[in-house]
């Protein structure tokens, strides 16, 4: 019995020293990556500015003192919401959510660009990771809104490519955030976030590890999105 306590005890201080390494290497990450920056200018990094002070000094000049910035493991996307809901110490899974570009599929020829927030050739959505987006809602407000003046089967939103994505967001897949883009992309909030309680929600931070937590009406007053019941 003797010999077996002592192999269940040096097992255990196995344990704990493994996971000791794993922290360290998760911290020692973490301290390495805070140095790199998604910013939409190279001089930016070159003056040692994060993707977080740069995205924080957006907000404040935007009037938002409500938000925080928090880092992420490595694993965080192979994690279930439940776990992820955890590690940002969110009060639900509902408010976790995303932001996604979507394209136009069926715009005329002469829209190619941003430049008609009421008539884009794409929109940033954001939207609650456990909610499926409704294309079709967001097709019939572009339509109204629009005074009906084009044809429904002009508006035809699709997930806009990686490649796009990138090219007008600055962000790459998981980092997207609609603060800072390298493209004025009109913004589409879905209606449910609005009616969260407490209204406080997470979503992408610029880096695939950062993520940015919001005041839900600070957030309205500094991007002006359109509010859409766009998901079910």
């Amino acid at each position: 019995m003797d010999v077996m306590d002592s192999f269940e005890k040096l097992e255990r201080l196995q344990a704990r020293i493994l996971d000791r390494i794993t922290e360290l290497a998760i911290s020692l990450q973490t301290h390495n990556l805070a140095s790199l920056s998604i910013s939409s200018d190279p001089s930016d990094a070159r003056a040692g500015e994060t993707t977080e002070s740069r995205l924080a000094a957006i907000l404040i000049a935007r009037g938002v003192n409500d938000f925080l910035f928090k880092r992420v493991p490595f694993d965080y996307y192979d994690r279930p919401l439940e776990a992820r809901r955890d590690v940002l110490g969110a009060p639900s899974v509902e408010h976790l959510c995303k932001s996604i570009v979507l394209v136009n599929t069926q715009a005329p020829a002469s829209i190619t660009d941003c430049s008609d927030r009421n008539n884009s050739k794409y929109y940033v959505v954001v939207i609650q990771y456990m909610a499926r987006l409704n294309a079709e809602n967001i097709k019939n407000f572009l339509y109204t809104l629009n005074d009906r003046k084009m044809p429904k089967k002009k508006f035809n939103l699709r997930l806009a490519s990686e490649e796009d994505s990138l090219k007008l967001t600055g962000y790459v897949h998981n980092a997207v955030t609609c603060i800072g883009m390298e493209t004025n992309i009109p913004v589409i909030l879905d209606e449910a976030i609005t009616k969260l309680d407490p209204d406080f929600f997470w979503l992408g931070g610029g880096e695939v590890n950062l993520k940015l937590g919001i005041r839900t009406f600070q957030f309205i007053t500094a991007v002006k999105p359109f509010i859409v019941s766009c998901s079910t």
